[in-house]
């Protein structure tokens, strides 16, 4: 009997999530975003490829607009958009939210970055919360806890779900290009709080201070390096570990982060009760 009973609460479930679904990949909704992608490609391309910076600005502010008009849909969370090849679009791994981030230039020295949270809601209705980058006004980065209002901006090329004490955490990577002469790396914790607000950053990284790395303590972890230098920093979900590659100055100048390069092995960090905690050189094993 207690069997039967947990066949039909799952069937119902089931059917449920089924009928949600369906809902949201209606043809009418699914019709309207098609046509809003379309709309947003070539917008998209140009933020990132137009030759003039007016170009570049006007690109940014329509595609931001028609991209928030086209969120409203009921049930957008759901489609992809899979032709905006130039924007990053990120699912968290339970599906709770996604993050929509990409880059604007100004010059080859000055980029800004531009991003939105959108919550998966029951209702397929739009929960959108903009980021908004506040690199530029801050002299020290790696300092605090920040919201949506003074996000640390990058283009997000991973996402990683832990927990801790029943609270999870979502580990994002991104890619900044900083300024003429380097390009970062960054890896941030996100999490939310009890009203569902999201922060990024905390007391979530354990390593020794070295020359190349950001001075302990900080709330989020940078690899800054030379110009098309090309440093690799991912995750491996095979060994479940954070691979990024050790790094030397090529003109022994280490304090001058445009002069590094990689050197040819790799380190690391481990979820440990919480924290990302370092692997040295030795025990790091670079992925296949």
């Amino acid at each position: 009997m207690f069997s039967r009973k947990i066949i039909i609460v799952v069937l119902l479930a089931l059917f449920f999530y089924e009928s949600n679904t369906v809902q949201a990949q209606t043809p009418a909704n699914k019709s309207l975003l098609a046509e809003a992608e379309k709309i947003l490609a070539a917008s998209a391309f140009t933020i990132l490829n137009g030759d003039d910076t007016e170009d570049r600005l006007r690109a940014d502010s329509f595609f931001t607009r028609q991209l928030v008009q086209a969120l409203r849909t009921p049930y957008s969370f759901h489609y992809g958009f899979d032709s905006l090849k130039t924007i990053s679009r990120l699912y968290a791994p339970d599906s709770s939210f996604r993050i929509i981030t990409w880059q604007l230039m100004k010059d080859f020295s000055y980029y800004r970055y531009k991003g939105a949270i959108q919550m998966n809601t029951k209702d397929g209705s739009l929960k959108l919360i903009p980021l908004y980058d506040g690199a530029d006004f801050t002299e020290n980065p790696y300092d605090s806890i920040r919201t949506n209002q003074n996000w640390i901006g990058a283009v997000y090329y991973n996402i990683i779900q832990k927990e801790y004490n029943n609270k999870k955490y979502y580990t994002l990577l991104g890619y900044d290009e900083n300024d003429a002469r380097s390009t970062k790396k960054w890896i941030e914790v996100l999490h939310f709080d009890l009203e569902g607000k999201p922060l990024f950053g905390g007391k979530f990284f354990n390593y020794p201070n070295d020359i190349n790395k950001p001075k302990q303590p900080v709330s989020r972890f940078c690899l800054e390096f030379k110009k098309q230098a090309n440093a690799k920093l991912n995750y491996d979900a095979k060994l479940d570990r954070i691979v990024f590659v050790k790094l030397m100055s090529e003109s022994n100048e280490p304090n001058k982060k445009h002069t590094l390069v990689p050197y040819g092995t790799v380190e690391g960090f481990k979820w440990e009760y919480g924290r990302w905690v370092y692997i040295p050189e030795y025990e790091a094993v670079e992925p296949d």
